[in-house]
């Protein structure tokens, strides 16, 4: 009989960019670091696809994100209360998208990259009595302590973490430690220092200047929070530099960003969504963000150092990592928006802060870590290969 082609069904969501960029991250390793035409991967955003209801939940977080960044504590202490993921309520509405993904593409291993997704999952593992047959991995995208516990599932196989910080997480919502390993983040492999020759010709192909100190202003996928006031302090500052403006998913964001950069003192690059962020990553000399975790070690991978929208206290998930690159002196915490000014006045003028800074975003991520992530994907895969549906019930 024919050996039929392992599939790999990664569940994620669009709640900001990471889960996205996480699941990416993953196809691409496969693609790269495995024989890519050995293995069938599809990916799915779960949470939205699975009921209207569940699909407002991801909007209310999507709408938080980029008009009511200081809400942002009070919907994770929320979710991590009510524990809609483990909700009979919601559980009962979802089921049947679940049950008919593995009746239309039954895969022989899951990987969730998001925390609302495992626990409906398991259950309809569960149900179809497949547990035993495909293997649960959960790829954990907040890198340290004080993440959701929504990533906790007793029915997980294996748990793929950042640091030990994130383990000592997990163990600490009683995930047993076996059960976990340290890979590092899943940051997609284009993510990469280019070296000043094609950080250059970045600039160049940007319609920018390739010499000049390069800002990269980075309003996220989804667009919003502080960032748009950081840009308004940013232009009215007398500075020799240039800026890249991304304004992500938000088409509102787009125009007034470019209404503001017609009063900038500098060239200014303003864009909409960009699907290779790695090529604005790659022409900065510093980037200017909130703390997602995916975002900073792209650009961490990227060497550029950051300057991290903390002017409303991050969420839980997010201030490990704040702590983390300011200890490790990769980045500059910023608490008031008109600080930004003097904050790059700073990197361009004190050459030894700069360089200071860029030299530490280097050993912050773990090395390899993607490749790390897609071999045990792999290495979970059973051999011989889990039976389909229809297999279980003719038996």
């Amino acid at each position: 009989m024919q050996q039929r082609i392992p599939k790999i069904l990664i569940i994620s969501s669009d709640t900001g960019g990471g889960h996205r960029s996480a699941a990416a991250a993953i196809v691409a390793g496969v693609q790269k670091f495995l024989d890519s035409e050995s293995y069938a991967i599809r990916v799915v955003r779960a949470v939205e696809e699975s009921h209207h209801l569940s699909a407002k939940l991801v909007r209310l977080y999507n709408w938080i994100l980029r008009n009511r960044q200081h809400w942002m504590k009070y919907f994770y202490w929320c979710m991590n209360h009510v524990r809609p993921e483990t909700s009979q309520f919601f559980h009962k509405r979802c089921v049947p998208y679940v049950a008919s993904l593995f009746e239309r593409w039954c895969p022989h291993i899951v990987v969730s990259v998001h925390p609302l997704t495992q626990h409906i999952f398991a259950r309809v593992l569960k149900e179809l009595n497949l547990s035993n047959r495909i293997p649960l991995v959960s790829v954990v995208t907040d890198p340290c302590y004080g993440f959701w516990k929504g990533w906790a599932c007793d029915a997980v196989t294996l748990y793929l973490v950042a640091s030990e910080d994130a383990r000592r997480q997990l163990i600490d919502y009683g995930v047993s430690p076996e059960r976990i390993k340290i890979s590092g983040l899943p940051v997609h492999p284009k993510f990469a220092y280019p070296g000043e020759e094609a950080a250059q010709a970045a600039r160049r192909a940007l319609g920018l200047d390739p010499e000049k100190f390069t800002v990269f202003v980075n309003a996220g996928w989804i667009g919003g929070g502080n960032i748009p006031q950081i840009f308004r302090e940013l232009v009215r500052g007398e500075l020799d530099v240039q800026a890249i403006f991304l304004a992500g998913k938000n088409e509102d964001l787009r125009v007034a960003a470019e209404s503001i950069a017609l009063e900038a003192p500098f060239p200014v690059k303003v864009i909409g969504y960009s699907d290779e962020i790695e090529k604005l990553m790659g022409a900065a000399n510093v980037m200017i963000s909130k703390l997602g975790g995916l975002t900073t070690f792209e650009a961490l991978a990227c060497r550029v150092p950051i300057i991290a929208d903390v002017i409303t206290e991050p969420m839980p998930q997010e201030a490990g990592t704040a702590n983390l690159i300011a200890q490790r002196g990769a980045g500059v915490m910023l608490k008031r928006s008109i600080d930004i000014v003097p904050v790059v006045r700073r990197m361009m003028e004190d050459e030894v802060h700069y360089s200071r800074m860029r030299a530490a975003t280097v050993g912050l991520a773990l090395p390899n870590a993607t490749r790390q992530i897609v071999e045990e994907i792999a290495a979970l895969i059973p051999q011989p290969e889990p039976a389909t549906l229809t297999e279980v019930a003719s038996a």
